[in-house]
């Protein structure tokens, strides 16, 4: 291994541009062939007419890109394939998003997710859901800009804020002139060179480690292949449940119920195309998820003997991908390039689909129910509130340089409202006598839990003993023979030095960060309900809209239950059919796609 300083080559920064100019294009290409047809519907929702595969590519860059691509193998190289357990979260997170909230939103032809918290509960739950999602959409954005710039200037010594702003301008562009249809078909793009990248790098490093076995040798004997843990106690950072379950509800809390996803479906010809397109989704997160973890696999295998982040050749986890590409791909110009440009593209993909959902909860949820303008004013306005969102989200960049390990901060800042947005929608999709006072109360109780648990672990944070970091060796770095790095326990002393940390027996904060979304929903669930009988929900139940609910045991899957068991469930609502938007309801089992038509309700 080389640890000489490492530069971009001209041929670098070449594939890097290129990838730059091929996402602009698809921009001007949309604005131009749909400039004809361009109105507030074809623009925001893309005529409602994508298929299923565009929109899967877009809904797997979509969200966890540039984290996944520059988190994922920090947290394999740092503490074992206990991660892998999130794929198991990604498949039971993908059935209840398709057969539950898909068809409840799709079949309403909304617009905006929101428009759902208005008809089942109030104006005023509205626009809670609209301000808690701008909240969560400020502070992700800040890091995803941040997190691949962060990998430029670590690896190149570009400036730092001007990769942030170049990332900006570019999103700003692309998705201001060709709207959803333009970042849907982008993120397809870019989705195609991430897997590039990640397959790059896996086939180079085999070929220098000569061979996977060699790889997979050296993990074992570092301690990095782990997979039967499981714990039940929720203070250890990572167990196969609190990964599981944890990464579940936050997935579930982003593919079905944040506007950034749901958009996508709702761009979808059909509810079947919706469905299929989340099931191909689930795929390439699968996909891009075990790419990443080969990644960290071998660059621990590379670096196992000499580790740069103790030796000081880079300052944080995340910078530790992004320093193996420079260093196994030195006599490959380009190779960099592509890598860095696989990076870019996952941010882009996620600040683009962020800028376009705030754009259009902006004009769907507070403008177009109070001003009585043209579809083309609110074409116009709509791109107008790209630039503006997209100018807003390089503020909060500031904010994420101070959050540590990229993969941890996301998934903690996603868990603190992803949670209790969760549990506001499923209150009223799953509970028929849940109202308006429950929603709110309960929304707000699920808020203020998961804000005082995340302070909470900040100030107190857990014993070492649950953060389960492993151990680095310093054997061959250059001056140091025979040297071997302490164990975590050895190395954390300096935070507990510096913040107070209460006895193991007391420390109610000690959570795991995988368990926010989790802690958030339930406390949402309970008091929403709680709340809502106490004030009359019940009695109220049977004047909720059959549209808005969704009997869960009415789903064929529970076909051999007894009739009396399922009529009792649905708490007096009328089996319920589903409305596609033009007059007339089409007869849905809940999952299962029937052809005739009925009456209208």
């Amino acid at each position: 291994m080389d640890f000489s300083p490492k530069t971009f080559s001209l041929a670098d920064y070449l594939v890097f541009a290129l990838m730059l100019s091929v996402s602009t294009a698809i921009g001007i290409f949309y604005v131009i062939k749909d400039r004809k047809k361009q109105n507030i519907e074809e623009y925001l929702l893309g005529g409602r007419s994508m298929s299923a595969c565009p929109v899967a590519f877009s809904l797997s860059v979509g969200f966890m890109s540039a984290v996944l691509i520059l988190g994922t193998p920090a947290e394999i190289y740092k503490y074992g394939t206990v991660f892998s357990w999130t794929l198991l979260g990604y498949v039971w997170m993908t059935i209840v998003v398709a057969e539950i909230y898909i068809p409840t939103f799709y079949n309403m032809k909304l617009s905006s997710v929101y428009e759902y918290l208005e008809k089942r509960f109030n104006r005023l739950i509205r626009i809670e859901g609209t301000l808690l999602y701008f909240m969560q959409s400020f502070l992700y954005i800040g890091i995803v800009i941040y997190a691949p710039a962060l990998a430029l200037s670590s690896v190149t010594g570009f400036n730092l804020w001007g990769a942030i702003m170049s990332t900006a301008a570019i999103c700003i562009l692309y998705s201001a002139l060709g709207g959803l249809k333009a970042v849907i078909w982008t993120d397809a793009f870019q989705a195609i060179i991430m897997l590039i990248g990640f397959i790059s790098i896996i086939i180079r490093g085999s070929v220098v480690m000569g061979g996977f076995e060699n790889i997979w040798r050296a993990c074992e004997e570092g301690g990095r292949i782990e997979f039967w843990k499981f714990d039940v106690d929720p203070r250890i950072r990572h167990t196969a449940w609190s990964l599981t379950f944890g990464t579940g509800f936050q997935f579930l809390s982003t593919y079905g119920v944040n506007q950034g996803q749901v958009q996508r479906y709702l761009s979808c010809k059909s509810v079947y195309e919706a469905k299929k397109a989340i099931f191909l989704n689930s795929i390439g997160l699968v996909l891009l998820t075990v790419l990443g973890i080969t990644c960290g696999l071998i660059t621990y295998a590379y670096y196992h003997n000499c580790d740069p982040l103790s030796y000081g050749f880079v300052e944080k986890p995340d910078q530790l991908l992004p320093y193996l590409v420079l260093d196994i791909f030195q006599n490959y110009p380009g190779m960099p390039g592509l890598f860095i440009a696989c990076v870019y593209s996952g941010s882009l993909s996620t600040v683009s689909t962020a800028i376009t959902a705030m754009s259009s909860v902006t004009v769907q949820d507070f403008l177009k129910p109070t001003f009585d303008w043209s579809d083309e004013t609110f074409t116009w306005i709509s791109r107008g509130m790209i630039i503006f969102y997209g100018g807003l989200c390089i503020l909060f960049a500031y904010l994420a340089s101070s959050l540590g390990q990229v993969l941890q901060a996301v998934i903690s800042v996603l868990g603190l409202v992803g949670g209790p947005l969760l549990g506001l929608y499923t209150l009223g999709i799953l509970f028929p006598f849940a109202n308006s006072v429950g929603a709110f109360f309960g929304a707000n109780a699920g808020l203020a839990a998961a804000i005082w648990l995340f302070i909470g672990s900040q100030n107190y944070p857990p014993p070492p003993k649950f953060l389960d970091q492993l151990s680095y060796s310093l054997a061959k770095c250059p001056g140091i023979e025979n040297a071997t790095e302490p164990s975590p326990i050895a190395m954390i002393p300096t935070l507990e030095k510096t913040t107070p940390v209460m006895p193991p027996e007391v420390n109610m904060y000690a959570f795991s960060y995988q368990l926010y979304t989790m802690f958030g929903f339930f406390w949402t669930i309970g008091i929403g309900l709680l709340a809502s009988l106490l004030t009359c929900g019940w009695r109220d139940r049977k004047t909720v809209d059959p549209r808005l609910i969704y009997p869960f045991f009415d789903h064929w899957i529970f076909k051999c239950f007894p009739e009396y068991f399922k009529k009792s469930s649905r708490c007096g609502i009328k089996r319920q059919e589903s409305y596609n938007g033009d007059g007339e309801g089409n007869k849905l089992m809940l999952g299962k796609r029937e052809t005739t038509k009925s009456q209208s309700l």
